[in-house]
């Protein structure tokens, strides 16, 4: 096998035939890098290429002192801008810092109108005690109330009042009293002289029972006699309680007072003439009429130390000395007595002791 050589001259002559490549890449490269720094020049320089294109406007400035102004025509009212006050305002709830005036109307409560006013009937009754007399069952229509403007006591001024003492006796801080917008008192430095009457949120008072407690004298065994008309000479024996409790009205919902020191049982809700119950086993003591408040009234002996009371009933089914099982209709609901609207008045006593009924309900 032969292999053709060619000369150096041949080989460069071959070489020099060949194209030279383009190399984009570097062009490329180069033509960002100068479209970048022109970039960077113009807005420098803040050059706008466009106002090349715009023909030779000529730019004509006018002197702020050639400029002629509207003349001004003085009036009256130029400095003022006249309000008229709307007279009908809405006043957001809850931000009302003085008291007020209601007049009672017909079918009116306590609870009703402190309902209204989103307040506790106790501080209606703390800022009418000269009215009322802490008794919230008799309202006559026409007559004015005094509605403090939140919870806590509404109290008028003492010769001989102090900050101090006022405080101590409503269970507040003096600080209490001076920060209520109302009271117009300096915070540091308070001056009760011409004071009238003073708002003490959040205090309190004890409150005078309105209905008396009924008394019984022991006799032999569980055989115990209520004075009244209702009263009688029970049996010494009869059906004993299991000591669980039901409701005797058939349902939890307070309307009126809850279980206090003053208020010595709960008032239920229950309409004119819907069915009581008797809330455990036992012997009717008192069915009839009473004058200590509760109007028409029974009473039973569980003959294991507890007692329940049902009061300003509307009707009486049961009889005194009639022995009663759980769950008996015993009456009907109503308002007699001392008594603003229909409700069921309910005690539990233990060996004459007030218990609150929340404590021994059968959940």
């Amino acid at each position: 096998m032969t292999v053709k050589k060619s000369t150096p001259e041949q080989q460069l002559k071959a070489e020099n035939g060949k194209k030279p490549a383009v190399n984009w890449a570097l062009i490329l490269s180069w033509g960002g890098t100068i479209l970048l720094v022109a970039i960077m020049l113009a807005v420098l320089f803040q050059f706008n290429p466009l106002n090349a294109l715009k023909s030779n406007e000529a730019v004509v400035s006018t002197p702020i002192s050639d400029v002629k102004l509207p003349e001004i025509k003085s009036s009256g009212v130029d400095f003022a801008l006249a309000r008229y006050a709307e007279m009908d305002t809405a006043i957001p709830e809850g931000v009302r810092q003085y008291a007020i005036k209601y007049t009672v109307e017909e079918g009116d409560s306590i609870f009703a109108i402190a309902k209204k006013f989103s307040l506790q009937p106790e501080s209606i009754l703390y800022a009418n005690f000269d009215l009322l007399n802490d008794d919230p069952t008799f309202l006559l229509p026409g007559w004015r109330l005094t509605i403090p403007p939140t919870d806590g006591v509404y109290y008028k001024w003492k010769e001989g009042d102090t900050l101090e003492k006022v405080a101590e006796k409503y269970y507040v801080d003096v600080a209490d009293i001076t920060s209520w917008p109302s009271n117009k008192l300096d915070v540091q430095n308070p001056d009760t002289t011409g004071l009238e009457y003073v708002m003490i949120p959040g205090g309190y008072r004890e409150i005078q029972s309105w209905i008396t407690p009924l008394e019984y004298t022991a006799r032999s065994g569980a055989t115990r006699v209520i004075a009244g008309e209702g009263g009688c000479q029970a049996p010494a024996t009869g059906p004993v309680g299991t000591g669980g409790f039901i409701t005797p009205t058939g349902g939890f919902e307070v309307s009126g007072f809850d279980f206090t020191s003053y208020h010595l049982g709960v008032d239920l809700t229950a309409y004119e003439g819907s069915p009581i119950y008797a809330s455990d086993n036992g012997t009717v003591l008192y069915a009839g009429w009473n004058t200590s408040g509760y109007g028409n009234l029974i009473v039973i002996d569980h003959n294991n130390g507890y007692e329940t009371l049902y009061a300003h009933l509307s009707q009486i089914y049961v009889y005194c000395g009639e022995g009663v099982a759980q769950g008996t209709v015993i009456g009907a609901a109503g308002s007699t007595g001392k008594s603003t609207g229909a409700h069921l008045h309910f005690e539990i006593r233990y060996y004459n002791s007030f218990i609150n009924p929340w404590q021994v309900f059968g959940f």
